[in-house]
This record gives structure tokens, sequence and C-alpha cells, in this order.
């Protein structure tokens, strides 16, 4: 398990768990773009005036300090284990993981273990049926009762493939009694989830309510059976898993690699309390809604050929027709937005499309930035894994880095995580920008400064209007060799965060740190 000062353990959140029940650095990369991804080549203008090798350098800085970011965020938070990739272009840019695999165990977690990654199987789906529609196999707007006769004469009979695929067909969510979500009880099979429909299957008329639905989709992966005449297993693996050449994704539990599964753990009721293993099970006529495992370098591949230009799955238009906004989403003053089988999101003006997945036991989240064709795909194994958190968290580092793009390049000679009785700050450098970060912050980017820099080289925080230290210096205090040995924001001493750590731990922290007292 690494310390938030190392490298983590492994080799290089709070989601939205949309499927679970409602009540509950590299410099260089790790890996070579898959087949399926086109060639990362810069445009003619970027490799004129060097903006796409500007923009990789940039991007490799964020992605570095998203590691140091996660490790600090999985000590403070006390998850299992987090596994990390992300993609820009297809290029692998990080693939990484911290913490055990199995908290019972201290199994060191690894980039190779594979995770439940529970409604991202809905984008899979939502693909498959779109390959269909394009091949005349089947219409968007055929009713189910076309595929599948057992409803002919139920009041879901004549709910649409669409409004299946955008919650939009009033169908339950996961049935009267789900206590499958919690291992009470097996998850459905083809006749049950059939039985469900019929006799529970309404709740609201097409397109009163976006209405999120299991059951829906499980209904769809029974459709796709019927048009193609193959198994959803078999379906999904032949047209999606194969064509992008990817070995540890697949849409169901695969018992003959059970060793290879990062175990599933219960939330913690309160800090430090001791967390139960939950066993993996085959989610049956589900799986097409919530079966699908994967690892995060995998998970990052297949979201990777969804970017602007990727044709290796769908063409453009049935992308796009899936990435559009087909329903608004507003509670307690939160608006969300739901494609076609995505989530479309919104973030600072860029346009991510993804998904969550809530399984027992394994919380993730993963996101597509359509504008700059980033993916960044978290997964945590617990059921309170900040998953969604660490994710959007992670494009918003990305993005931040991005926006230095019209500096001059160069390289700050102070970086580093420093330490107070108040906060702990890193310094990094992004591209020659040097900025101050929070790493306990959910959303480091939003609180981040990047510090200007005088004609004699004093480094001062940027001149705005604020509540904290706007247009003051930042103090720097090195020894003889050069080294730095505390600096000051805000007025205030701060400490290399080893430094600090250590400090705390003797009886008299003051003799080390000089400016505080305990």
């Amino acid at each position: 398990m690494s310390t938030p000062s190392s490298a983590p353990a492994a080799t290089l959140a709070d989601a939205t768990a949309a499927d679970a029940p409602a009540t509950a650095l590299a410099d260089a990369p790790t890996a070579a773009p898959t087949t399926a991804h086109r060639d990362a080549a810069p445009s003619r203008s970027d490799a004129a005036d060097g903006t796409a090798a500007r923009r990789d350098a940039l991007l490799r800085a964020g992605a570095a300090y998203v590691a140091q970011w996660i490790g600090f965020q999985h000590e403070l938070r006390g998850v299992p284990g987090i596994q990390v990739a992300i993609r820009h272009r297809g290029e692998l840019l990080l693939d990484e993981a911290w913490g055990v695999a199995d908290a019972t165990t201290s199994e060191p977690l690894t980039t190779g273990h594979l995770f439940r990654i529970a409604s991202h199987s809905k984008t899979f789906t939502a693909t498959a049926v779109l390959q269909l529609v394009e091949r005349g196999t089947l219409r968007l707007d055929d009713p189910v009762s076309r595929w599948l006769p057992e409803l002919a004469d139920a009041e879901v009979g004549p709910v649409t493939v669409r409004e299946l695929l955008g919650h939009q067909g009033g169908v339950i969510r996961d049935g009267v009694v789900a206590d499958f979500w919690q291992r009470g009880l097996p998850f459905p099979d083809g006749a049950e989830i059939l039985r469900m429909a019929a006799e529970e299957g309404r709740v609201f008329a097409p397109n009163e309510h976006f209405k999120y639905s299991n059951v829906g989709y499980s209904l769809l992966g029974l459709v796709i059976e019927a048009a193609t005449g193959r198994t959803y297993g078999q379906y999904v693996t032949d047209e999606i898993v194969r064509p992008l050449g990817l070995d540890d994704l697949g849409p169901e539990w695969d018992a003959d690699r059970a060793d290879e599964y990062a175990s599933g753990h219960t939330a913690a009721l309160q800090a430090g309390a001791p967390r139960r293993v939950i066993p993996h099970v085959d989610t049956r006529a589900m799986a097409a809604a919530t079966g699908w495992f994967g690892t995060a370098r995998d998970l990052s591949a297949y979201f990777a050929a969804h970017a602007p230009g990727e044709e290796t799955l769908l063409s453009e238009g049935s992308r796009r027709l899936l990435q559009r906004r087909e329903s608004d989403i507003e509670y307690a003053g939160v608006l969300r937005h739901y494609g076609l089988g995505f989530d479309v999101r919104d973030l600072d003006g860029a346009s991510l499309i993804g998904h969550s997945g809530g399984y027992p036991g394994h919380i993730t989240r993963t996101w597509l930035d359509l504008d700059d064709d980033i993916v960044v795909s978290v997964l945590t194994n617990a059921i309170d894994g900040p998953a969604d958190v660490l994710a959007t968290g992670a494009v918003g580092i990305l993005r931040l880095a991005l926006a230095q793009l019209d500096r001059e390049p160069g390289a700050a000679d102070i970086t580093g995580r420093f330490a107070s009785m108040w906060s702990v700050a890193d310094l990094v450098d992004l591209g020659g920008a040097l900025a101050v970060l929070h790493p306990a912050d959910p959303d480091p980017a939003r609180s981040a400064e990047v510090l200007e820099v005088d004609a004699d080289g004093t480094l001062r925080m940027p001149a705005r209007a604020s509540f904290g230290a706007s247009g003051e210096p930042m103090g720097v205090e090195r020894d003889d060799a050069g080294e730095v040995v505390s600096i000051r924001l805000s007025g205030m001493s701060m400490w290399p965060y080893d430094r600090y750590r250590y400090a705390l731990s003797t009886e008299q922290p003051s003799e080390l740190l000089k400016g505080m007292a305990l």
C-alpha cells in the first residue's frame, strides 16, 4: 500500500451507483493503444506549431498529479482499493492501483484485478442495440412485444426499444422484491424478468418521467437475444469485446477467473470499522443492466472507442444519438442528463459522457471528455467507494493542466507536498506553470491557484477577489545545500510532508517545526 508521498504499490468517489438499489505515471505510457483506436498523430496545424506535443506534455503532467492526488485520497478515505486508468486519443497515460484486493487477506490490489463494473453494462447494451439498428435487424421504435411476444398483452408491451434505452418507458426499477441486490435472493433469470415486466412492470406511462430501470435494460438483453439468435453474452463478446482486442472485459461473472477478481466490501459504518467481504454472483438475465466486469485499463479502451472520429463499434451518427441529451433529471437542486445508455454531463464547459456502476461491493465511474478525447476510469471495491468524486476530480485536474497551453514551457524549481497545522498543499509543475493544489479537496482543480512570477522571480498568489491571501508572495526557505526546508503560504509556515508527519509522531514537534507549537 502506498503512502501519499510515494508511488502506488501496483504496476505502473461518491459514486452515483446508478444500478445499485435506490436505498442503498508514468512519464511514458505503460501500454500501446489497441488497434481499435485511430492514429493519435497530431493534425497538420498541431504539428506545425508544436501544439500537440505541448498538449501531450501537459496531460502527462496532469496524469502524474492525478496519481499523487488519488494516492492521498486513498489513505484519507480508507477505501480498501482503487484502480485508475487515463487515456488520451486512445493512448494509455496512467494505469495504477492502490490498496488491497481483499481487506481480510491484505492481498495487494494490482492493475490486473477484475472489478464488477455494474451499470457500465448499459453502455454496452445500448451500443449493441445501435449496432443492430445500423444493420437493419431491429428498429428503435419497435415495441418490446415485437421481440418478446410474452409481453403482447402486458402494459409494458407497447414500450419501445428507444424508450427502454433512455429510461423513459416507465418500467419498474428492480421489481417489487429486489433483495438480490444484497444477496438475499439470486438475480432473476429470463422467465422471472418477463414475469416482473408483465405483472409489476408499469409504474408510469411512457415518457411521463425519466425512470431508471434495471428491469428495462434486462428486457433489452432479451430483445438482443431474440433478434440475433445468440445469447446476450455471445453477441456482445463477438461484436464489442473482440473487435477491440480486449482480454479483461466481459459481460458476466466468470467463475474460471475467480482468483482474478477484486473482492467487494461492505461500507464502513464508522471510521476505521471493519468491512465484510461480499462474494461475487452471476447476475443472470440482468447482465445487460449490471453484469459486466473489467479493469480500468480495458474499460478506458472501450470508452475511447466512443470518442469522436472512432467507428470501430458504431457510426458517427449512432454514437451521437447515444450521447446526446435524451432526458433532463432535476432533483434536490441538481440537474443531471441522460442519453441512450450514457450519462451526459457538462463540467465547466466540457462535454462528458460515461456511466457509473454500483454492484454489491464495487462502485465505479468512467468519463469520456468528448472535447479533448480523454478517458478517466476509476474502480473501487467498496460500497462507499468514492469513484465518482475521484473520476470527476481527475477530469478537472487534466483540464487544469490543459488550461496552461498558452504559457511558456519550462520547469518549476520547487515542487512537492507541504503540510501545516491547517492544511496540506501540493506545489505542482504543470508544464512550467506552478500551481498550488490541496489534495484533501474532492475537486482540487476548482480551488487551485496558479502562481504568478514577478520580474525578480518572486512567486505570488494570483491577484483576484478572494477571502484568501491573493496577491501575496509565497516565501521559500532553503538550507545551505539549496534544499527547500519550508515555504510560507498565507503567512504561515509549511514543511515537507514527510518531515511534518514525522515531527507529529515525536513528543516535541516544535523542535523540528519552527513556527508551530503543540
